[in-house]
């Protein structure tokens, strides 16, 4: 069939969209119509040729937390109404162009499986982490395809900053666009705008024009994380394979499990390696640890690894473990705060390998305090969201080395149960 004729207009900034490349990188501040141009962008080339578009991001627990809408809603304005079919859970074009959406998160094995893919969009792009990248970049594979990637930076050792605007692939378009730069930016945005560079000049820096913040609002470990890339322990961090390697698990199904692994060499806790996904069976963990070359320690579990909620076939995660040949310990059961206190202690100790480490790394300089709603200040908890889990298993791994002491007593690294910190 033919394509349907049609006319849209874009900011200079977006040329890019309409020219062949590997990667085309968007990203700055507020009103710059990164996502509304992208979506238009896509709906026009998908009139012209059949594509099969993934919309992604890093976590989708419906499709509320999609681009669909906008999508559908583009459709309508572009006049693509006859052209495009909005299904609940995807967009459909006459020609065959076919749109999906998933969270790359939670939903591994179907991103591996999705073939054929031409172009994959991946929208709010700051949230990804190093895995979900290493995950869909080699699936998006389809000779000519492109990934789409559209961000409001947030802080610049995230992976997605580090990875597409400080050190691009080779080839990649990466274009900062701001509010500055789309001629059809409205007075009520301009007046937000305003009203927050009058008040607070470094958020607006980043909220509108597109500036890493040093640090998120409210960040639980900002100092100590600050301290320990001065002092030079975010690096590459040698592994001792005379010596155990311990892990510290934060446990979940839906949510995500994250396991921090580490070992003591005279008065340093090196954090050599991070492991984290959701929907897996204990044993999937197992293997992957199983995989890694180091001499292991203890497992050291939450609290809740007794109980049988957590365990699908009905057994414990602590005796599926113990099964499974794993040396298990079970964290003492303290409060949020004492655990983040303990953390605080232990953190001028740490050592962080920061490749391997990467993903950890990312949720602990986002894990944040909550805001009040009605004062806007920041309360005494923290708030509970994807950054949770890696900062739960490091509290955990706090606590069991503040309750050791900063200096391992001799015969730390005796395998558990012959004494020693660990045992």
């Amino acid at each position: 069939m033919s394509s349907p004729a049609v006319r849209a207009e874009f900011p200079a900034k977006l040329r890019c969209l309409f020219e062949p490349a590997r990667y085309k990188v968007l990203y700055g501040g507020r009103g710059a119509a990164k996502s509304w141009g992208i979506a238009r962008a896509l709906l026009i080339q998908g009139t012209a040729r059949p594509l099969r578009v993934l919309c992604a991001r890093e976590i989708q627990r419906s499709m509320r937390d999609s681009v669909h809408r906008l999508l559908a809603d583009q459709v309508r304005a572009l006049g693509l109404s006859r052209f495009y079919t909005v299904l609940s859970d995807t967009i459909r074009g006459a020609n065959g162009t076919e749109f999906l959406f998933a969270g790359l998160r939670h939903n591994v094995d179907s991103i591996k499986s999705k073939e054929g893919i031409d172009i994959a969009w991946v929208e709010e792009a700051q949230a990804v982490t190093k895995s979900s990248w290493d995950t869909l970049i080699p699936t998006i594979r389809k000779e000519g395809s492109e990934i789409w990637v559209s961000f409001n930076p947030a802080l610049a050792e995230d992976e997605t900053y580090r990875r597409f605007v400080l050190a691009p692939p080779a080839g990649a378009v990466v274009v900062k666009v701001n509010w500055s730069d789309n001629p059809w930016f409205p007075e009520v945005l301009r007046r937000e705008m305003e009203d927050l560079r009058m008040r607070d000049r470094d958020a607006w820096l980043n909220v509108w024009e597109g500036h890493c913040r040093q640090t998120v609002d409210g960040a639980v470990y900002a100092a100590e994380l600050r301290q320990a890339a001065e002092e030079g322990r975010l690096g590459r961090v040698p592994h001792d394979a005379s010596m155990h390697v311990h892990c510290f698990w934060d446990l979940g199904w839906s949510d995500c499990v994250s396991v921090w692994m580490a070992q003591t060499v005279g008065l340093e806790f090196r954090i050599l390696d991070f492991l984290q996904a959701s929907q897996r069976p204990i044993a999937w963990y197992v293997a992957e640890l199983q995989r890694r070359p180091y001499v292991w320690g203890v497992d050291w579990l939450p609290h809740d690894a007794r109980a049988e909620l957590l365990a699908a076939s009905g057994r414990t995660i602590e005796s599926q473990m113990r099964e499974l040949g794993r040396t298990v310990q079970i964290v003492p059961r303290i409060s949020v705060a004492d655990g983040i206190n303990a953390a605080r202690t232990v953190f001028p100790r740490c050592w962080f390998d920061e490749a391997r480490c990467a993903e950890g790394l990312q949720a602990l300089r986002h894990y944040r305090y909550e805001v009040d709603p009605d004062t806007g200040r920041f309360g005494r908890n923290p708030l509970h969201d994807q950054a949770s889990h890696a900062a739960d298993a490091f509290r955990y791994l706090a606590l069991v080395l503040a309750e050791a002491g900063l200096a391992p007593r001799r015969g730390a690294d005796r395998p558990a149960g012959a004494g020693g910190w660990m045992g």
